[in-house]
């Protein structure tokens, strides 16, 4: 009977003394702020088909999932030297998610990319730059990404406090009519001057421009690797012809995967890239190579199959994705940021780069938005299926 009580009590104090003596789970259960009843609120109906699914084409134990150790697991025997293994730990370490292997960003190049007046007249305060930097510290981010002016203007304030990302291309928009380019708006150099842990690049794969675009991107990582940046690549995909009558394949699995193979291929050692939402571009657009199971036996329609595929491409998670948070809705935002997290986790990703929806509103709502999103990545019990 003693014996028997003395196991209950073993069995019960277990898990008690594991979080005071782990500092990493202590840290978790404390800051969590939405529970997972309210995650699953936000998924609605299809919260047991997102948070339950359990039998992914590709396994989890083929990947390289995020951790604690990430960097040192998947970074410290490349050829990244120690400088850029600092900047990566310094990503990696930095706000709520910081210690888990994953990664909550606040992208602000909008004002470029959609014009400043479009991207800022739902809260007009966020044209003063130092607002964005703000909200991405009282966010509990990771890092804040966003553009040479920015953070030129605010570097000796900041660059200590939270770690910077330079946007160093940018598709300008003000061309007419618009182009699908993307051009240089800096130096890696002066990116590093700036005391950037990062720099980030896009690539639109599939444009006109897109060899040219490589080749530039390809040498600007060459070159922050060097002075010990890290490297993020948004990776889209660009091209009228994949739009076919009321098909837009932009966001196909299959065309998206290949976009990310070919930025891992360039040492991106992030992946930026828009979650998928179809497959079968290859197929629908008749290019490129396929072979059968890449849509029979390597992904299914669900999407954390499709998201999963994304993953496999770059290098089975080794290098890792973080999907974007896409254009703001309004009243849906909530709801939509938490069920791309929700996908983007449990198929293997690294995390989320989340900007209209968190600064197209106030200042106090953007950081419930950013802290939900962060949720869905501290709680275990949201598993990587």
């Amino acid at each position: 009977m003693r014996c028997w009580l003395f196991c209950y009590f073993w069995y019960d104090i277990l898990p008690v003394l594991d979080k005071m003596y782990n500092p990493q789970k202590l840290r978790v259960m404390k800051s969590i702020i939405n529970d997972l009843a309210k995650i699953e609120d936000y998924l609605g109906k299809e919260a047991s088909d997102l948070l339950d699914y359990q039998t992914p084409c590709i396994p989890r134990k083929n990947l390289s999932l995020p951790g604690p150790e990430t960097v040192d697991a998947i970074f410290g025997a490349s050829d990244r030297n120690v400088q850029v293994l600092k900047s990566l730990a310094q990503l990696y370490g930095h706000g709520r998610l910081g210690g888990t292997g994953y990664l909550s960003i606040l992208p602000v190049d909008q004002g470029i990319e959609h014009t400043a007046g479009a991207s800022f007249a739902p809260n007009p305060q966020y044209f003063d730059p130092e607002n964005i930097i703000k909200l991405a510290m009282e966010g509990g981010c990771n890092a804040v990404a966003t553009t040479f002016g920015v953070l030129a203007l605010h570097a000796r304030k900041y660059a200590h406090r939270i770690p910077f990302i330079v946007k160093i291309n940018h598709n300008e928009l003000m061309t007419y009519p618009n182009k699908y380019d993307q051009i240089m708006f800096g130096s890696v150099d002066e990116a590093w001057n700036l005391g950037a842990a990062a720099v980030g690049a896009t690539i639109y794969f599939g444009s006109e421009e897109s060899n040219r675009q490589i080749i530039e991107v390809a040498s600007a990582f060459e070159r922050a690797h060097e002075l010990g940046m890290a490297t993020i690549l948004w990776c889209y995909t660009r091209n009228e012809a994949f739009k076919t009558g009321d098909d837009d394949y932009h966001t196909a699995a299959d065309l998206t995967g290949q976009a990310n193979h070919l930025g891992v291929t360039i040492k991106a050692d992030l992946i930026k890239q828009k979650q998928p939402d179809t497959n079968g571009g290859f197929k629908a657009l008749k290019f490129g190579k396929t072979d059968p199971d890449m849509y029979e036996k390597l992904a299914s329609e669900h999407p954390i199959d499709l998201c999963r595929y994304q993953v496999a491409n770059c290098y089975m998670g080794k290098i890792g994705l973080i999907n974007s948070g896409g254009a703001s809705s309004g009243k849906s935002d909530f709801a939509d940021a938490v069920r791309t997290a929700v996908i983007n986790k449990r198929a293997g990703g690294t995390g989320l780069i989340s900007g209209r929806k968190a600064f197209q509103r106030s200042m106090d709502d953007g950081i419930k938005l950013l802290n939900l999103i962060q949720d869905v990545y501290l709680h275990e019990e949201i598993t990587v299926a």
